[in-house]
Formats: C-alpha cells, structure tokens, sequence
C-alpha cells in the first residue's frame, strides 16, 4: 500500500526527530499519506505505525483525535464550515445551510459526482473574519455570504469542467 516515493517521504520527515523521539513524525507522515490517497485509512495506520515503530494504536489515536485526517474517502473539494459559536452568531450555520442546499447533501456527505464533501467543524481561529470556511485543509476562505459561496462552488465546478 505504501510505495517506495512515500517512504522516502516519511524518512525526511523522520530525519527532523532524534532516534528517541521518532514518534513525533506520526502527524507528518498521515499527512504524507493523505496529500497521496486523499484519505488515511486503517491501513495506511497500520503502514504509518510499522514504519514508525510505534503501536498501530498509537497513529490511529492521532488520526481520530485531529478532523484534519480523512478516515474514509472524501470529495475532490473538502469544504470545513464553522460553526462554532463566533461564527454562529455572524450566519456560520446559516453557511453551512446554505451549502448543504446549494450541493444538494448533508454535512457529512459527499456529492453524487465525488467533487465536494461538506463537513461542519470547531473553530478556526478566524473569528473576526466570520463566517469562515477551510477547503481541503488549506486554503481559509473568509466572510463567506451566500453570494461568496455560490461564486466559491461554482467557479470550483467550473475548474473541474462540471458548470
């Protein structure tokens, strides 16, 4: 399951820890495994650990712990609203609402053609800029208004030849 590439990948970030503290490289390495497959499932846990020489349960507490990890499969486009309290107060659920209208699914789910996930998540430390939103875990977009996310979504769509 793991390639040769992405070992090579994991021993550079291995390389950044003193032998004793290998461990550390655990986050860094499901990321590896996540930019790769899109998602870390209880293989590539099982793959993160043997390489890393530390118990299996020991990744998957990492994985569960932080919503940055995909435990199963996931849209081209992850969309992370926020709906903690800051944001709900500036329409954060009613982004999010919006979204699940606009996609046609629920938080949680994946659009039929694999393009978007949709997920509500805890606090992104935008507050003053609400309602935000993170796509695929890295790009933060800000004061997003029902005319921002259609544009957001349809000009996603649009990259992807589906507008």
């Amino acid at each position: 399951m793991i390639t040769e590439a992405t070992k090579a990948r994991f021993a550079r970030e291995v390389a950044k820890y003193p032998p004793e503290g290998i461990q550390s490289a655990v986050m860094a390495c499901l990321s590896i495994v996540q930019q790769e497959y899109g998602w870390v499932s209880a293989e590539s846990e099982k793959a993160v650990a043997e390489y890393l020489d530390i118990p299996p349960m020991a990744v998957h507490e990492v994985t569960t712990f932080y919503n940055m990890y995909n435990q199963h499969p996931v849209g081209k486009f992850k969309l992370n609203v926020c709906t903690n309290l800051p944001c709900q107060l500036r329409n954060g659920q009613h982004a999010l609402e919006h979204l699940e209208k606009k996609l046609g699914i629920h938080a949680g789910e994946t659009t039929a053609d694999g393009l978007f996930t949709l997920q509500q998540c805890e606090c992104l430390g935008a507050c003053a800029d609400a309602p935000v939103m993170l796509v695929n875990d890295r790009t933060m977009c800000s004061f997003m208004e029902d005319d921002k996310l259609d544009q957001l979504i349809d000009g996603l769509r649009q990259a992807e030849g589906q507008a």
